[in-house]
């Protein structure tokens, strides 16, 4: 007899519906699968053969064929145990042809019957929903993650035989949240730093205020113990939570990746991935013979923290330059193109020369000669692309003295970029627009208009300072967000001449 079940394959970051036909005739007992497998897909047969036997389910010495749907299509991965076991029982009669039509089916099979957890079920189940399936079976540890797609039922099992019972049942319906997910898993995060914490550094911090307003790039260069790394860590306290369909967007990536928490199905906050220096090309821009997201991926919509920026291989950053503009990074390979989504704000820091005291000469030992060569592991492309570079100085005594005044808190700085996060909503309705730093240059005379004496600052700082027309556009871009931060909304020669400070740093340094 002949039996299909739906099951999804995840290809990069998208999910395809994949067919699994399965075919119980007379001949020569043997067990032949095909359709494009990878060997963990072919492990399967065993897999399967095992737990139906441990269940009670006997297979009969037939000739059983195996065929995943479409064959151009790769399939990888042991999340095909499930719907492989349910397509044989209803070729042999187990299961009727009507209880498994329209379902959607996902899990890895252990020799006991007992079903395991796989990566991917919220882009499975949203995209069950999407091709219009009437409910979702999948292992009862991915339940929680499932449940966060609404609007298609989806039942949790534990094991072989409690499939069975629930395809036999078909009642989907009693495995529901009471509750919507919105009040569930969509709940504000927790922090345990503080922007208050951060002693003196005050144009660092302010930076960083302009930086989590805009979305911008964000590059910090001082001596060891200046604060830099501290200040990256506490961004995210400062940053506004994200809308429940980003959070949706960054989970379902982290449950493609395996990375996405038990406890929390819903990725709440925005990620904050600070990778270490010696990683590789392929960790950051995400690869493999069948290519997973990388780091920069994994900071979709969140932060990708670059701590010590100049001790990352210059092939490593340099892969950084086209998603920094494209926001999205494209990796080729034999079996096809994959298009990762890379939509995050850059914060990098780093020492000014090997020791890391210049140009503090009292303090620093480099040569001049050493000191270039440090500065030119970092591209003048890449900085070009930073569009917030600061000098983080050393700490002077009166700021770390125990009776200091705090500043703002992380609540209240967030509570001043949240109202110009709304602002840019508001500006940038009706348009792929969601923050200052993504508007593109033809749109520039539109969102950032410019008052008289602005212009002629930024006239004479272009032609002073050789800027590209990417750095003049970038300061366009940042004294957007400067202005909305003061609530203006013409573009004042204040706003212009703090957006050109932000990008002195990179020209004091790198003409060394």
């Amino acid at each position: 007899m002949f039996s299909s079940v739906l099951s999804a394959a995840i290809m990069g970051v998208e999910c395809f519906p994949v067919r699994v036909e399965a075919d119980v005739s007379d001949g020569l007992p043997m067990f032949n699968m095909v359709g494009y497998l990878t060997s963990q897909v072919r492990e399967a047969q065993d897999r399967v053969k095992t737990a139906m036997r441990n269940m009670g389910i006997a297979l009969p010495p037939k000739r059983v064929t195996i065929n995943l749907s479409p064959g151009d299509l790769r399939k990888d991965g042991p999340a095909f145990d499930l719907p492989i076991a349910a397509a044989i029982l209803t070729a042999l009669g187990y299961l009727e042809e009507v209880m498994v039509k329209d379902v959607l089916i996902v899990g890895e099979l252990s020799l006991d019957g007992s079903v395991h957890p796989v990566s991917g079920i919220l882009a499975m189940v949203d995209k069950a929903k999407e091709m219009g399936c009437r409910a979702c079976v999948l292992p009862k540890e991915n339940w929680r993650e499932g449940q966060i797609i609404q609007g298609i039922p989806v039942a949790g099992v534990s094991t072989l035989r409690e499939t069975i019972e629930m395809l036999r049942s078909g009642d989907f319906e009693r495995f529901q949240l009471e509750n919507p997910v919105g009040e569930v898993f969509y709940r504000e995060p927790e922090y345990s730093l503080d922007f208050d914490e951060i002693q003196g550094q005050e144009a660092v911090k302010r930076a960083a205020v302009v930086a989590a307003a805009g979305f911008h790039n964000f590059l910090m260069i001082g001596p060891p113990g200046a604060g830099k790394t501290m200040v990256a860590r506490r961004l995210p306290t400062i940053m506004p939570q994200p809308s429940l369909e980003e959070c949706i967007e960054i989970s379902r990536i982290y449950s493609i990746a395996g990375l996405l928490p038990a406890d929390s199905p819903l990725m709440a906050a925005r990620p904050f991935r600070a990778p270490h220096h010696t990683l590789s090309p392929q960790a950051l821009a995400g690869g493999g013979r069948i290519p997973r997201p990388g780091e920069i991926t994994l900071a979709h919509r969140g932060i990708l923290f670059l701590d010590e920026l100049t001790e990352f291989s210059r092939v490593s950053l340099e892969i950084l330059r086209q998603p920094l503009e494209d926001r999205q990074i494209s990796i080729a390979r034999a079996m096809g193109s994959f298009c990762f989504p890379a939509n995050c704000m850059v914060v990098a820091a780093m020492n000014p020369c090997g020791c890391g005291y210049f140009p503090d000469m009292n303090r620093c030992t480099c040569r001049p000669g050493d000191i270039s060569k440090y500065l030119r592991k970092i591209s003048g492309p890449l900085l070009d692309r930073m569009d917030i570079c600061v000098e983080a100085g050393a700490v002077e005594y009166q700021d770390i003295a125990v009776k200091r005044k705090k500043g703002p808190s992380s609540a209240e700085l967030r509570k001043e970029i949240t109202r110009v996060h709304k602002t840019q909503e508001e500006r940038f309705r009706g348009t792929e627009i969601r923050f200052n730093s993504q508007i593109p240059g033809s749109e520039l005379e539109t969102y950032c208009p410019v008052e008289k004496q602005g212009r002629e600052l930024l006239e004479k700082a272009y032609k002073k300072m050789n800027f590209s027309i990417r750095g003049y556009h970038r300061i366009l871009k940042t004294a957007r967000t400067i202005a909305d931060l003061e609530g203006e909304e013409i573009l004042l020669k204040s706003h212009i001449s703090e957006a050109i400070c932000y990008r002195k740093a990179d020209k004091k340094y790198w003409k060394i």
